[in-house]
């Protein structure tokens, strides 16, 4: 019998590639975003593939968005059995130029976003002893950068969330897993003019993809809790 698997920020880098990832291993993939053309598109190629796929649209730093979409995949693709928290936003300043907005839409997107959407769907894992939820973090959640003070911030606390969560929900068979990627080579880092990187020589988002999905077919009595994950010769 075949798993879901949510993804939050699916429709793009990361999130994009772990749709087809979770697809081709054999989940029910339930996809969220924020733009509903964005979504219907995924959908439809996930279809094409031969995939059983749903999307649903909300603002993941939004309570009853989130609670909304949660009951639409649910409903189309039943329980979900593996959370993927991978909808995020980099926005890489000097800190003196950072507004309010700014850090409140990093802290929204980045971090309110986990507590929300894992709130909608950890209390049915735990009533059936068994889940996985895969918190997609970064290496600036264990480093700083100049311009990251928002981005770098949120970072620290999703794996602070993860640490302290994996601990709590453990004991039902409830896997918590923080993935750690350095720059990997996506709209988000490619729109960030203080940050420089060589798109050859960096992370693609298959890469994360990849060991997001080997993380999950782990056996069920292993817990890889955190995963950092670099190029090989950057």
């Amino acid at each position: 019998m075949s798993e879901t698997a949510l993804i939050t920020g699916a429709t793009e880098g990361i999130g994009r590639a772990t749709a087809f990832a979770l697809g081709r291993a054999g989940y029910r993939v339930g996809a969220c975003a924020r733009t509903e053309s964005k979504v219907r598109k995924l959908v439809k190629e996930l279809d094409a593939e031969g995939f059983e796929a749903a999307g649903a649209t909300a603002d993941v730093g939004d309570a009853e968005q989130v609670a909304r979409m949660v009951e639409q995949v649910t409903g189309s693709l039943g329980d979900i059995d593996v959370l993927i928290n991978n909808a995020g936003v980099l926005i890489g300043k000097p800190f003196e130029e950072l507004t309010l907005e700014d850090w409140d839409t990093t802290m929204s997107t980045n971090v309110r976003s986990l507590f929300l959407v894992t709130r909608a769907v950890i209390p049915g894992m735990r009533q059936r002893r068994r889940g996985a939820i895969v918190n997609v973090a970064s290496l600036a959640g264990r480093n700083g950068f100049v311009g990251g003070t928002a981005y770098t911030a949120s970072k620290h606390a999703v794996l602070g969330f993860s640490r302290s969560l994996m601990l709590e929900v453990r004991k039902d068979n409830v896997r918590v897993i923080a993935v750690c990627p350095g720059s990997v080579d996506t709209s988000m880092l490619r729109d960030q003019p203080m940050l420089k990187s060589e798109p050859s020589r960096i992370l693609r988002p298959g890469d994360v993809a990849a060991t997001i999905l080997h993380t999950l077919t782990l056996p069920e009595r292993a817990l890889v809790s955190e995963l950092d994950i670099r190029p090989t010769n950057p």
